[in-house]
C-alpha cells in the first residue's frame, strides 16, 4: 500500500537543505544495500540465521506470484526491470519478536524441550506470518516521497518500509484487486536509518534538537515492564500481548505482593535491566530450550556475555530534562530503538522510543509555534 500522507501546516521551520529532501536522498546518503529476504518456504532455522549474519532485525518474506493474498491485502511485486513480468510476491515480514512468539507460543514456565523445539524451527517462515501486529502490513514509501511525509508515516509506529527502486502501479486483472505495485529491486528504509540523517544534518535542525525532551513532547510517561523474576517465556507472553518488542526489567518489590507473569507499572520503580526481542540474536538454539526457563534478567546476561565477554550488559537510559539531540546520538551509536528515562537514582520516570522522537521533530518542523502535545 503505497503511503503518501498530505502534509499539514507550513515549511517555514523546515531548513531549506531539509526541506528539499526526498526518501531517496535518504537511501542514497546512508548507502543501503540490496533488500534482505528470505522464501516463503525458508525454515525457521534459515530465517533466523539471515537475520544474524545481516544484523537486521526483519525480513520482508518472498513468495510466487498470484499463490497468495499480501500481508493487509498489499500487493508488493518484484518484476524483471526489461521485460516487466512479474518474478515475486511479497506475503509479509517476519521480526524476531514473530520467531520468540511461535517458540513460546505452547511453552510452559518451564519452556520446552530439544525435540519441540526442532520441530518448531523447522516450519516455513510463512506460517508464522502475522503472530504480531507488525507482520500483519508491509508498507512502501515512494523514492520522491518528502522528508517531512516519510517522517508522518514512520512517527506512527511503522519500524520499516519498502522502498522501489523504481516504483510504479499497473492494472492487476484479480478480482477484487484494481491496482499492482511493482518494480525491479527495493531497499528497506528503518526508523533508525530516519534518525540517522537527522544526526547528519543535525546543524540545521539545533534550534529543535536542543530541546529537552519533555520540553518537546516526546517523553512517554506510560512504561510498561516485568520484573528481575519474570522468566523468558512469561516475558515474551506478556510482550507478545501488549504488542512489544522490548520491556525494561525492573526491582519485584518486596513490600507487596505481585503478579511477575503479567507487565507492570515500571513507572518509579529501579530500573535494573532491558529484555528485548532482539537478545535471541546472541543465543544458539541448541542452548535456546534450557535458556527458556530461566529469568528474562538471567538470560539477558548471559546472552551479553556470550556476545561480548564478562562484563555487565550496558543499560541504555537519559534523564528527562536531556535534549532531543543528546537522545537522538545515543540511539543512534547504541543502536536501541527505546531510550528508558530515568531520575538521578535510577527510577523510571517513561521512555523515548524512535517513533515518539520523529513524532516530536516532525510536529517542531510542521507547526513550529505550537505547544508540545
Amino acid at each position: 500500500m503505497q503511503q503518501q500522507p498530505p502534509r499539514e501546516g507550513g515549511d517555514q521551520a523546515i531548513p531549506r537543505e531539509l526541506g528539499d529532501a526526498k526518501v531517496r536522498d535518504l537511501i542514497a546518503l546512508l548507502g543501503k544495500r540490496r533488500l534482505v529476504e528470505v522464501p516463503y518456504t525458508a525454515s525457521l532455522s534459515h530465517t533466523m540465521n539471515a537475520l544474524v549474519a545481516n544484523r537486521v532485525v526483519a525480513v520482508p518474506v518472498a513468495a510466487p506470484p498470484g499463490q497468495w493474498i499480501g500481508a493487509g491485502g498489499s500487493m508488493i511485486m518484484e518484476a524483471d526491470k526489461q521485460t516487466g513480468v512479474v518474478r515475486k510476491h511479497y506475503i509479509g515480514m517476519v521480526t524476531m519478536l514473530d520467531i520468540l512468539a511461535h517458540i513460546a507460543g505452547s511453552g510452559t514456565d518451564n519452556g520446552i524441550d530439544a525435540g519441540d523445539l526442532d520441530r518448531k524451527m523447522a516450519v516455513p517462515v510463512s506460517s508464522i506470518i502475522g503472530h504480531c501486529l507488525e507482520g500483519l502490513s508491509l508498507w512502501t514509501l515512494n523514492p520522491n516521497t518528502s522528508l517531512v511525509d516519510c517522517m508522518e508515516v514512520l512517527s506512527k509506529g511503522i519500524h520499516r518500509a519498502l522502498v522501489p527502486e523504481e516504483s510504479h502501479t499497473q492494472e492487476l486483472d484479480v478480482p477484487g484487486v484494481e491496482l499492482v505495485e511493482s518494480a525491479s529491486s527495493y531497499q528497506m528504509l528503518t526508523q533508525m536509518d530516519l534518525l540517522r540523517f537527522i544526526k547528519a544534518n543535525s546543524s540545521a535542525l539545533h534550534h529543535i534538537t536542543s530541546r529537552s525532551i519533555t520540553e518537546s513532547g516526546a517523553l512517554n510517561q506510560t512504561v510498561y515492564a516485568i520484573t528481575n523474576r519474570t522468566k523468558v517465556v512469561q516475558a515474551i507472553h506478556c510482550m507478545r500481548a501488549a504488542l512489544l518488542i522490548a520491556v525494561p526489567i525492573v526491582q519485584a518489590s518486596e513490600a507487596i505482593q505481585e503478579d511477575y507473569t503479567q507487565l507492570v507499572n515500571g513507572k518509579g520503580r529501579k530500573l535494573i535491566g532491558t529484555f528485548s526481542a532482539t537478545d535471541l540474536r546472541g543465543c544458539h538454539l541448541a542452548t535456546l530450550e534450557t535458556w527458556l526457563p530461566q529469568t528474562a534478567l538471567d538470560f539477558t546476561e548471559k546472552v551479553s556475555t556470550l556476545q561480548a565477554g564478562p562484563r555487565a550488559r550496558e543499560l541504555v537510559s537519559c534523564s528527562a530534562d536531556e535534549s532531543l539531540g543528546e537522545v537522538i546520538n545515543k540511539a543512534v551509536s547504541k543502536h536501541v530503538h527505546r531510550l528508558w528515562v530515568v531520575d538521578e537514582n535510577g527510577f523510571l520516570q517513561g521512555l523515548v522510543s524512535l517513533s515518539d522522537i520523529i513524532k516530536a521533530l516532525r510536529a517542531a518542523l510542521v507547526f513550529p509555534n505550537s505547544q508540545p502535545f
